[in-house]
């Protein structure tokens, strides 16, 4: 059991029977007093992702939590639910989507480096790579070049778009 001043960010601890991620640490040493420093800890649930930001002393011992983290693929969704398989031994892992809705937008089948993150043999969460390639099918029209060149400065502190009917 590590002291709380040993967590790392990016660990995953177990704090008030739930486990989380602390994702962000700040350290003090609090003025006229004999001891010893304060982490503050910004940690998010790994099933919920709901925020808890909590305060320790440096001599606080807190519990990591066993958490495995397996490469996976993406193989179908069924309804609700989305399947990944295990690059290694095959195994299947069901996530529901309420679980993975912001990571399913960086998602394809396609994706490579997508990790599960399982939490006593249990799905709990997906890490994705950090980096992504997505196709950009649409975009928003921009302005055409002669109008984007036409703007001119009027005054240091205004900018002037020239008048759409004369161009």
């Amino acid at each position: 059991m590590p002291r709380a001043s040993e967590i790392k960010k990016n660990s995953a601890v177990e704090y008030d029977g739930r486990v989380y991620f602390v994702k962000d640490i700040e350290r003090s040493v609090p003025q006229g007093r004999a001891g010893g420093s304060l982490y503050r800890m910004r940690m998010y649930d790994v099933v919920t992702g709901q925020k808890l930001d909590e305060t320790f002393k440096d001599s606080d011992m807190l519990n990591l939590a066993d958490l495995t983290r397996r490469e996976v693929t993406f193989s179908y969704a069924d309804g609700d639910e989305y399947v990944f398989m295990d690059t290694e031994d095959f195994t299947q892992y069901s996530l529901n989507r309420e679980a993975i809705a912001d990571e399913l937008l960086f998602i394809s089948e396609d994706t490579q480096g997508v990790m599960v993150i399982l939490l006593k043999d249990a799905p709990v969460a997906l890490a994705l790579p950090p980096t992504v390639e997505l196709v950009i099918d649409e975009t928003d029209r921009t302005f055409p070049p002669e109008i984007a060149f036409a703007l001119t400065w009027r005054s240091a502190s205004s900018l002037a778009a020239p008048d759409l009917k004369t161009l």
